[in-house]
């Protein structure tokens, strides 16, 4: 079952206007504001008239299995409700080298961009896109020459940064600067948050080591 046009335009629109939401002065602190502002400002630019059809065919991809737990309801969260009837249809993608210690990893992390390089609405500038890790699953210490916002939409994870780990609920922004070493931890419950780059959006993540 593939995606929908319409479907994958109604969840930027819901990432683009939680977003301008939190821009409501003292919701969020300085650096968080101005990145949230940038990504606006470059999904102005994006041409979400038409989308590529090759980028909405479903991957079928494993996570898929790890997301039973993320509840029928998504009340009070209107991002969380606009990605959750279409899961299962999403372009999950996971591109990573193989890891010896974590060989399984590429079956139960996988991410799935609706705007960006190679994704239904193409940008060289922004991705706008949805990261799933499967319960208990750490997403290995990585960083990226993108700065990366993540909005956390189901699970608390345990996210680190720099040294320093603290658990996000749902509703957290997290903001990881260019090149930032982070690593996220998922509880018994699978983690699944919506993300956005800017910068560098063509140069993929690399794991700091193996």
């Amino acid at each position: 079952m593939a995606l929908s046009s319409h479907a994958a335009l109604a969840a930027v629109d819901a990432v683009r206007q939680h977003f301008a939401e939190r821009l409501a002065p003292g919701k969020e602190s300085a650096p968080v504001a101005a990145e949230l502002e940038h990504i606006l400002a470059l999904l102005a630019d994006v041409d979400f008239s038409k989308a590529d059809e090759k980028h909405l065919q479903a991957s079928g991809h494993p996570v898929i299995r790890h997301l039973q737990q993320v509840g029928v309801s998504a009340k009070d969260n209107e991002v969380l409700a606009a990605f959750l009837p279409h899961l299962d249809a999403l372009p999950w993608r996971y591109s990573y080298e193989t890891r010896a210690d974590a060989p399984d990893i590429g079956e139960r992390m996988a991410w799935a961009e609706l705007v960006g390089p190679i994704a239904p609405f193409k940008s060289e500038k922004v991705c706008i896109g949805l990261t799933a890790i499967g319960p208990g699953l750490l997403y290995p210490a990585h960083y990226h020459p993108a700065v990366e916002t993540y909005l956390v939409l189901f699970g608390t994870a345990r996210w680190t940064a720099e040294g320093i780990t603290r658990e996000h609920p749902p509703g957290t922004l997290i903001l990881h600067p260019s090149n930032i070493i982070h690593a996220m931890q998922a509880s018994d419950e699978p983690l699944l948050a919506a993300y956005a780059w800017t910068g560098d959006v063509e140069t993929l993540s690399a794991y700091a080591e193996q």
